[in-house]
């Protein structure tokens, strides 16, 4: 007799000869009725298929790798909510630990058991509380000494992450924009002062940034700053982002001072799920004193079974990074750190390095800083080509990696580079698979007999930029 259920979702139902197999995905309706969890879960991880897989996106900064023991850890934590503190308490002493242990690392000189610190979901959030912090203790001094407060504003170069600009956006303070040239790639000092007043809320140096890979010299600028503070009498303090160098510089460059050792670094962010080496969304924030952390962004509620006080944006959030954080920082430990972020820095310079060598290809910059890099077409072969970057994105996307191309900020727009950022998880090999897949890609584009459509665009739009300077030129002369 035939069995009516045999192709609609029972227990003996064959995944790929399920009725639910000839339907499309549910896209705006939820489907009437339940499936088996094997074929649900089936339809989910097949959709994800044609992705590029994590470990050969060479795009991102997130962690792609954890090993088995803490994939599980956070697998069974995932049910958790970190706000829930009555319910969860040795997760927030564990991320009091995971602070300490931070700040201890950033050279802290704050002798209380517990350092000031909150956690983010990435390090945007924790981009924000710093900026946050540097904003209302500005806004207080101003207060205290019965001078208006309406113009706050902040100066770091334009190699800033988005999340600076959604900072300025939002709590309405003016970003101030040293522009980054060929000649200075990183922040001007400087450059940076001259753009500061009474208004200023702080400047933020950045380790690591986005676009290129470098570190802004926290050093140089602290000295400068502490002249022009002492001449001025302003109080301008440093925030340093430091997404990626803050877990990198610590290991491979302890002696590097950009940290608490400076007089005017008074608080520090980073991203655990970077260089941090733990599954997104992940974020610290640390500050030099309990005193330079606002009371007025603590928020204490009742409702979850006793008080819970909170710093951060977000509220529900998940406690499994926190465990994985702190299984890092045990398992690994300061060795199994700087073993691993030497390994990825190593990688690195040996792919910048045989980058540097093809031909059409020129380096950035001449070091690298942090395990990430960039490169441009070399000018002069830039003049007769029949291709750009985008289109050597597009052939290593059909060998499965993701290597992005994107011009530069402003000032340097004119430049479009591709980047490579290893992580843990990437070795020698797969390096060696990429660079052959970049030749490869080089060699076939060399080949083309016409312009791509991106060159044909990219040429277009050379010439309105020629034209509309030229006019500007003109006007100029009258």
């Amino acid at each position: 007799m035939e069995d009516l259920n045999f192709r609609k979702g029972d227990a003996k139902t064959n995944v790929y000869g399920s009725d639910e197999m000839l339907q499309p995905a549910p896209v705006d309706k939820i489907p009437l009725g339940p499936t088996t969890p094997e074929i649900a879960y089936q339809m989910v991880k097949d959709e994800t298929f044609s992705q590029t897989q994590p470990r050969l996106n060479l795009a991102t900064f997130v962690t792609t790798y954890m090993d088995e023991y803490a994939t599980k850890l956070m697998n069974e934590a995932i049910n958790m909510n970190f706000i829930d503190e009555t319910e969860y308490p040795r997760v927030a002493i564990m991320s009091s630990k995971c602070i300490n242990i931070i700040a201890n690392l950033w050279n802290s000189p704050e002798t209380n058991k517990w350092k000031a610190g909150a956690l983010g979901i990435g390090s945007s959030e924790a981009c924000m509380l710093g900026g946050i912090a540097a904003w209302l203790r500005w806004r207080k001094r101003r207060q205290d000494a019965g001078k208006p407060f309406d113009k706050p504003n902040l100066v770091m170069s334009s190699g800033f992450q988005v999340v600076w600009e959604k900072f300025a956006q939002l709590w309405q303070i003016e970003m101030r924009q040293v522009p980054l040239t060929l000649e200075k790639t990183t922040l001007d000092p400087e450059e940076a002062l001259k753009m500061c007043d009474e208004n200023t809320i702080c400047i933020v140096p950045i380790q690591g940034v986005t676009w290129t890979g470098l570190n802004d010299d926290v050093e140089a600028l602290d000295k400068a700053l502490d002249a022009y503070n002492a001449k001025t009498g302003y109080e301008i303090p440093i925030h340093v982002d430091a997404a990626s160098g803050g877990f990198i510089m610590p290991f491979l460059n302890p002696e590097k001072k950009w940290d608490f050792r400076l007089k005017w670094v008074l608080s520090i962010s980073t991203s655990g799920h970077k260089f941090g080496l733990v599954y997104p969304g992940l974020g610290w924030t640390v500050w030099k004193d309990k005193k330079y952390l606002p009371a007025e962004m603590s928020f204490t509620v009742n409702y979850l079974g006793a008080e819970v006080t909170q710093v951060g944006l977000n509220y529900s959030r998940p406690a499994a990074q926190v465990l994985g954080q702190y299984y890092q920082f045990i398992r690994l430990g300061f060795e199994g750190y700087k073993n691993i972020q030497y390994n990825s820095m190593e990688i690195a310079k040996y792919l910048h390095e045989e980058i540097g060598k093809i031909p059409q290809f020129k380096n950035y910059a001449s070091d690298v800083v942090n395990p990430l890099f960039v490169w441009y077409m070399d000018p002069e072969y830039d003049k007769t080509a029949k291709w750009t970057l985008y289109d050597v994105q597009d052939k290593l996307a059909q060998s499965g990696w993701m290597v992005p191309a994107y011009t530069l900020p402003a000032n340097l727009q004119q430049f479009v580079v591709m980047r490579v950022v290893v992580r843990q998880g990437f070795n020698r090999d797969m390096a060696d698979m990429l660079l052959g897949d970049i030749k490869n890609a080089v060699a076939a584009l060399d080949k083309l007999e016409y312009p791509t459509p991106t060159r044909i665009a990219f040429e277009k739009q050379e010439a309105v930029t020629e034209k509309f300077n030229h006019n500007g030129r003109s006007s100029s002369a009258k």
